[in-house]
């Protein structure tokens, strides 16, 4: 792992902050801009090209399904090639995939099997940026500051989201859907070119292994070794495929048909981008000692807009639910991070983020595909309330298990526990751990791993998407 040192006189940045973790920070703060306005505008798009919520569904399927094909690989080959260049590689997809989604939308000719390949190409660049930037993110950071470091990025990363949102659907409304897809592309290539200058000298080579089969398998023992990691990912397998329908079919259906057009959808997802920087400024301050009991429970607010959005509470009421969501989120999404960092070893980091980005969108596809059949044969609303019912009743589910309940955060440098209580399945002595909303991401290079894989405002090919698991 990369160590950093003191800052030099007459800097303010801290000794965390250092070259890496700056540049990181600074192409997910652009990113972020674009990505939170083009999922609104991805979703427009399909309507004035004469789609309904069926059609919405295909688009998100298309885009999620790459990504759960190509995930186990992407993480293989994070963890064997330089991280930063399958970064570049991931943004220059994007950049591409975007800028000509915008011409086709802008020359009025967008057909929805475009459509569908271009967002297609969207998701197989977040396969392999996902495990990559989460990597570089946790090689970035090291000692007692790495959760404070992980609430700084996420702050980074949510701020920019509060004015992507807002200025995304109000670019919608007033100029739209092509537009803000071109600002998308462009915010893509500006991160490119800044993850392009990543140092990666300090990071140790990893020694040549097996192959690729022999890599995932090495992943895959480091995963389901661990009662604590592998619960958790079949938990958000499940939220996560939930509020992906919530977000990119129910919520936009509801706010064009009762809550006024794109512009309300628009202010209630940066609301939740304020509730992200306010849970993530708590968490600069707050360090749980129980980081995945607390970090649970937090899970369960997360369920309240998919309730908001089948009363339907007023745009300010929803909005003000939004709010706390990301909040939520963020006490997550912080927890994860800071648990992937202390417990997971850095040669190994892509891998386990691999498997914990597969598990977590695996049902993503199915989930989009279904939203609107599911609405025509359940309703609505009823399809929102059993939302809420099975989040709630998942989250509850993941508490039974005791390396969740009594998983500690650890001094810099103290091993870790033998046996179970700590949360090891493996009892190894990790030192520091390693290098993940997300938690990710990431998630990623933004939320980490479940978090990371949220849906939040605003999925990209980083990991900062979250749409946010981001956060």
């Amino acid at each position: 792992m990369t160590k950093r040192s003191a800052s030099s006189p007459g800097t303010r940045r801290p000794e965390w902050a250092g070259r890496n973790y700056v540049l990181l920070t600074a192409a997910t703060i652009v990113t972020s801009l674009g990505a939170n306005g083009a999922l609104i505008a991805t979703t427009w798009a399909v309507f004035e090209a004469g789609g309904d919520a069926g059609d919405v569904g295909l688009v998100a399927m298309a885009r999620f399904l790459p990504l759960v094909v190509f995930l186990l690989i992407g993480g293989a080959v994070a963890d064997r090639i330089p991280r930063h260049r399958v970064m570049v590689a991931a943004n220059t997809v994007n950049f591409v995939s975007q800028a000509v989604f915008a011409v086709l939308v802008l020359s009025g000719t967008a057909e929805l099997w475009q459509m569908m390949v271009l967002t297609g190409l969207c998701g197989a660049g977040q396969a392999f940026f996902n495990p990559a930037a989460e990597g570089m993110l946790m090689s970035s950071v090291t000692g007692e500051q790495a959760s404070r470091a992980f609430a700084f990025y996420r702050m980074a990363m949510h701020g920019a989201g509060i004015g992507g949102a807002a200025l995304g659907g109000a670019l919608v409304a007033f100029v739209g859907a092509g537009w803000v897809l071109a600002i998308d592309a462009a915010a893509f290539a500006v991160a490119g070119s800044l993850r392009a200058f990543l140092d990666v000298s300090g990071i140790p080579e990893r020694k040549p292994g097996g192959g690729l089969l022999s890599d995932l398998r090495e992943g895959w023992q480091e995963f389901i070794g661990r009662p604590w990691l592998w619960s958790i990912v079949a938990q958000f397998s499940v939220v996560v495929a939930l509020i992906g329908a919530v977000e990119s079919v129910y919520g936009p259906l509801v706010a064009r048909d009762e809550l006024g057009g794109a512009r309300p959808w628009g202010i209630a997802l940066a609301g939740y981008g304020v509730g992200t920087v306010a849970g993530a400024i708590l968490m600069t301050r707050w360090k749980p000692r129980r980081l995945l009991l607390v970090g649970t429970l937090g899970v369960f607010p997360i369920a309240l807009p998919s309730a908001a959005l089948a009363v339907p509470l007023h745009p300010v009421g929803l909005t003000a639910v939004m709010f706390v969501s990301g909040v939520a989120m963020e006490i997550f999404g912080v927890s994860w991070m800071t648990t992937m960092h202390q417990e997971i070893p850095e040669e190994k980091l892509s891998r386990v983020s691999a498997y914990d980005w597969f598990g977590s969108t695996a049902l993503l596809p199915l989930s989009t595909a279904l939203a609107g059949p599911a609405e025509a044969a359940f309703g609505r609303k009823e399809s929102l309330w059993g939302a809420v019912v099975l989040m709630t009743l998942v989250t509850a589910l993941v508490l039974l298990v005791p390396d969740v309940r009594n998983m500690t955060r650890r001094p810099h440098g103290a091993p870790a526990a033998k046996g179970d209580g700590g949360g090891q399945a493996d009892g190894d002595a990790r030192g520091e751990g390693v290098a993940g909303l997300g938690a990710p991401v990431a998630p990623a290079g933004g939320p980490v791993g479940a978090a990371g894989a949220v849906p939040a405002p605003g999925v990209s090919a980083d990991a900062e998407g979250a749409f946010r698991r981001n956060g």
